[in-house]
């Protein structure tokens, strides 16, 4: 199949070796950096220097192919959805924002080829796996999901490295989130409901982020009574990260914010990834809980270094298109995460990477 990706960041890198070595891929990657595309280009793969903002460009660059993989920043999400509907192209991303979400199921009503945004970790794996885990019981009373892109080895006050895009980041922080409270979908508020909890001898900290769920609220809604999404921090961060935003008034100057985190917040690729999923209910009469997790750290992948981040993220979305092109998904319309079956996610060849590199 021939495949477009945007962005030759990190994360693209990697989806562009992941797609290239599997041999069934025609893969081109087109970001505006000619420094980042010669990094892919050095696999191999074909490149092309684009402003995917140039709408005329973007559409000539995706016309006659099969797949665009769009691993640019949230903001870019509907431009490129956009022109994947008039190339007749189909559409996958990593996106965790809400309104571009929404905006690209509407695209997605009646056409003839598939739109699937949020194909990443959280959203993404996230929703595969605690959807998996609700389907085991006749009566869901709590499906709790927790994700952490964390340093493995933190020193700043912050206890945090930036590991991925501090757009992204920044986007969870500063937007309501949904829930399912007492069986009605609600908005709350990121950065609140913070809670402790320790795996493996080690302390956490998690507190509501937005996007994170993806789709799962609207599948279960009317079948679960409590459903949340909370991102992982080490304890401290969230108090520093409300006075960044709330006392300091930074979240009236998100793009201020963004700077002074990719000035003083050092990036490193020794980070662990944690996936921490718990669902209660009723099973047999009985009230059981079950529990889904993963902790996946850095490693070398094919001589490469990549970070956790890299490796869940990418094994997210080349598993979800490699699993559309074996026809597991279906061809047209808006496809959910959750359609998606968790031992089919883990038998993928990009998949089994959540097992691979676990410890």
């Amino acid at each position: 199949m021939k495949v477009t990706l945007l962005g030759a960041g990190h994360i693209g890198q990697t989806i562009a070796h992941l797609l290239q070595q599997s041999g069934q891929y025609q893969v081109t990657v087109a970001d505006r950096s000619e420094a980042a595309l010669a990094v892919v280009a050095r696999e191999g793969v074909a490149t092309a220097v684009l402003d995917s903002t140039d709408t005329q460009a973007l559409t000539r660059v995706l016309d006659g192919k099969d797949i665009v993989v769009n691993a640019l920043p949230y903001q870019m999400a509907i431009t490129v959805a956009s022109a994947a509907k008039q190339t007749g192209t189909h559409y996958f991303d990593l996106t965790e924002d809400v309104h571009a979400t929404r905006t690209i199921r509407a695209l997605a009503d009646g056409a003839s080829t598939a739109f699937m945004p949020q194909c990443g970790l959280a959203p993404g794996f996230i929703g595969i796996a605690a959807h998996d885990l609700a389907q085991k019981f006749d009566q869901v009373y709590e499906v709790k999901m927790r994700v952490g892109a964390l340093p493995e080895f933190p020193t700043n006050a912050l206890k945090y490295n930036t590991t991925w895009s501090v757009d992204g980041l920044i986007n969870e922080y500063c937007h309501p989130c949904e829930a399912i409270r007492g069986g009605e979908l609600r908005e709350v508020q990121a950065l609140e409901g913070l809670e402790h909890f320790s795996l493996d001898g080690v302390e956490y900290e998690a507190f509501n982020t937005s996007g994170g769920l993806g789709t799962l609220c609207e599948t279960l809604d009317g079948r679960v009574k409590n459903l949340d999404y909370k991102t992982v921090r080490y304890p401290g961060h969230c108090n520093l990260m409300k006075f960044l935003l709330e006392e300091l008034r930074l979240n009236e100057d998100q793009e201020q914010l963004k700077e002074i985190m990719r000035r003083s917040v050092p990036a490193t690729m020794q980070d662990v990834v944690l996936v921490f999923v718990t669902v209660s209910g009723l099973r047999d009469g009985k009230l059981v809980q079950e529990v889904f997790t993963r902790k996946i750290f850095a490693t070398q992948q094919d001589g490469r270094a990549v970070s956790a981040i890299q490796i869940t993220t990418a094994a997210g979305i080349c598993a979800a298109v490699d699993l559309f092109r074996e026809k597991k998904l279906p061809g047209s319309g808006f496809i959910r995460q959750e359609q998606i079956n968790l031992a089919d996610f883990l038998g993928n060849r990009f998949g089994r990477a959540y097992d691979q590199y676990a410890r």
